[in-house]
């Protein structure tokens, strides 16, 4: 697949940035400071912690988001809004590493695993890298980032998705059409994407085509978005 500039919409504003320069926008976004105001004007909230997070896919950085994640949420969570937004499609396992510590959805105390059940605010801090796996077997990857740290508004105790990237545009390998299909095969080999009309000649058969979805798990397992 052919790599291109990865742009993505603002969640507050609609407008259109690139990765780069989303990071900068979500800090000036005059949208995003209206509604925070607005809230804060309505009602006495309680002051909180949140961390702002860039997530990509490891090796597949056009796929991206960025979000607002409060620092009281348990890594648990942060794992099934991963699932829920990019990755679930067969209650496969899933695990974090951070700082060296591999914290399991299924922890094994052989192997020095630890659960989710803590909260980010005691394993994160601003600029910390740390990486993401879901499914052991046909593992899909993503690198988080923590851009920064804020003192804000408790609005909610969710996590908001800040702003996420446009569905990339990948072509058929057959006829140049944007493709709509791919084959969970041959994408091991970096081909396999197909438009609709060309899918039905592919050699590796109908069963093997999975929708061309916008997520790093795109053409892996059962993965259909």
């Amino acid at each position: 697949m052919t790599r291109q500039v990865s742009n993505g919409k603002c969640s507050f504003c609609n407008a259109t940035f690139s990765k780069a320069v989303m990071t900068k926008h979500l800090k000036s976004c005059k949208q995003r400071k209206a509604i925070s105001e607005t809230s804060s004007a309505k009602r006495e909230l309680q002051k909180t912690k949140s961390f702002h997070l860039v997530v990509e896919g490891r090796g597949l950085p056009e796929y991206w988001m960025h979000l607002s994640v409060p620092a009281n949420t348990r890594l648990e969570t942060l794992d099934g809004f991963l699932r829920d937004i990019w990755l679930e499609c067969c209650g496969h396992l899933s695990a974090f590493a951070i700082g060296g510590t591999r914290y399991s959805i299924s922890p094994m105390r052989e192997y020095n695993e630890r659960g989710m059940k803590i909260a980010l605010g005691n394993v994160l801090a601003p600029g910390i890298k740390f990486y993401h796996e879901y499914d052991f077997g046909t593992t899909t990857e993503l690198t988080l980032r923590v851009v920064s740290e804020l003192e804000g508004e408790a609005k909610s105790k969710s996590i908001q998705l800040l702003a996420r990237n446009d569905p990339p545009l990948i072509a058929c390998g057959s006829c140049g059409k944007i493709a709509t299909q791919v084959c969970a095969q041959c994408i091991y080999e970096g081909k396999g994407w197909l438009c609709d009309e060309c899918a039905w000649e592919h050699e590796c058969g109908e069963e093997m085509l999975l929708p061309v979805v916008n997520s790093p798990r795109v053409g892996m397992c059962g993965y259909t978005g």
